[in-house]
């Protein structure tokens, strides 16, 4: 079936000006960030960190006060437009008054000077954001985690440019996300200048810090590919990222061109419960290097990101299962693709696996307890592939393809892709979609 032509409501969504409904302290809906730019130095020994992060953004509403997420830093200096601000800053939270309230609709620029050590988010999975480690620093912000190094309205759908900077002892590499513009030492430091041009969000912003050799993929891809690893490690990088190029041309081949220009992979010098994705960039451990089918999954996963949460990027929290359903079906794609077991018997084993569990989990809208719980992936990878077999293969992967250029550095929801989906069928989607994404229940497994 031919799809019927695109309507104004698949366009990406504009973000919510109501707070998030698992978050609702974290950001300000009240103001869009359009850039962010991050003059900062970084000690790992003492783990300092310091600088200036400067803000540009809109008004949505007249504004005679606004906040900021910013972790446990010591403020130096506010300004608002180059005016010195009042503010409060406690409870994760810079207050902030400016001189002259700002009128809806207005730009205006926010800097601030701080101070201290970089310490995690507390939440319920653990610390989330500045991670110290044995020698060097990461940022694995998901969902909360942004603020503990930098200022920022913490809102997934309020996505900016990023111009960073970061000056480290000259031993260490730094990793962001982005085109790396400059690196310059002086004496004993180095600053590396990046610029992520592409709009980002706050919770995908990352930094890596560590001694770390650069390895280039050797199959030339046409998207550049870059791992970072410890020295020690370069020899066994290989044996599980050798099928990374031919991932990244089978992935655009059925969800379209990446959306970023370059890839970056990190292995940090210490094991991690899960990988990292970041915009451009995802974050392993040294327990994920090695081959076997567990790791390709990984690897296959933290790329599927870039296209699913990163370039297409959810409207609020309650929408997670469009972030890890299409990645954990990009997993079972790939195996199909490579030889391995079909993604109907990958889906018909979680099928399996899911039966034998609770059956208290909506899909869409899982609740802040249960948003990364393994049965949502799963769940949303089985959900995936039932509108594959209702749609049948030529629908289904026009489909993919369009979901992900269409709403490319977009935002998206769950009805934004009910309704895209209905575009690619004339049989009622109706009830399929509503057991899937709506009841508990666990559907019957979806065959074709």
């Amino acid at each position: 079936m031919k799809p019927r032509p695109v309507q104004p409501e698949h366009a990406p969504a504009a973000p919510s000006a109501a707070p998030d409904p698992y978050f609702p302290n974290s950001g300000d809906p009240r103001y869009r960030v359009h850039r962010y730019e991050l003059a900062l130095d970084y000690r790992p020994g003492p783990n300092r960190l310091g600088g200036t992060a400067r803000l540009s953004a809109v008004a949505g509403v007249a504004l005679a006060e606004f906040a900021l997420d910013l972790g446990e830093f010591r403020i130096g200096r506010v300004l608002v437009d180059g005016r010195a601000a009042r503010y409060t800053h406690r409870g994760g939270k810079l207050r902030i008054r400016p001189a002259k309230a700002l009128a809806a609709g207005a730009a205006f620029t926010v800097e601030v000077h701080y101070t201290g050590n970089p310490r995690p988010v507390r939440s319920p999975w653990g610390g989330l954001g500045w991670e110290e480690l044995t020698d060097g620093a990461l940022v694995a912000s998901q969902p909360v985690g942004a603020p503990s190094w930098f200022p920022c309205n913490d809102r997934p759908a309020d996505k900016a440019g990023y111009q960073i900077a970061i000056t480290t002892p000259s031993p260490y590499t730094v990793v962001v996300g982005g085109r790396l513009l400059t690196r310059t030492t002086r004496a004993s430091s180095t600053t590396w200048v990046y610029e992520q041009s592409e709009p980002t969000s706050t919770y995908l912003v990352t930094v890596s810090i560590g001694q770390y050799r650069a390895v280039r993929f050797a199959e030339r891809p046409a998207v550049p590919q870059t791992g970072y690893l410890p020295e020690r490690l370069a020899d066994g990088f290989g044996a599980g990222f050798d099928q990374q190029p031919r991932m990244m041309e089978y992935f655009e081949e059925v969800f379209g061109p990446y959306p970023f220009g370059e890839y970056a992979v990190v292995v940090a010098d210490e094991e991690l419960d899960v990988p990292v994705e970041a915009q451009g960039v995802a974050t392993f451990g040294t327990n994920h290097l090695g081959g076997g089918w567990d790791r390709e999954r990984l690897i296959a996963h933290e790329l599927a990101h870039q296209w699913f949460g990163n370039s297409l990027t959810i409207a609020d929290w309650s929408h997670i299962w469009l972030n890890e359903g299409f990645a954990k079906y990009a997993e079972w794609l790939w195996s199909e693709h490579a030889g391995g077991p079909t993604a109907a018997t990958r889906a018909a084993a979680a099928h399996t696996l899911l039966a034998g569990l609770p059956q208290d989990l909506r899909l869409a809208d899982p609740g802040r307890k249960l948003m990364f719980d393994d049965r949502l992936y799963q769940r949303g990878g089985l959900a995936v592939h039932a509108l594959r077999q209702a749609l049948g293969d030529p629908s289904f992967f026009r489909m993919l393809k369009d979901w992900a250029t269409l709403n490319r550095h977009g935002v998206v929801s769950t009805a934004g892709l009910t309704a895209h989906v209905s575009r690619y069928t004339d049989a009622p989607l109706g009830p399929l979609l509503d057991a899937w994404l709506h009841r508990p229940e666990l559907p019957p497994l979806p065959v074709g």
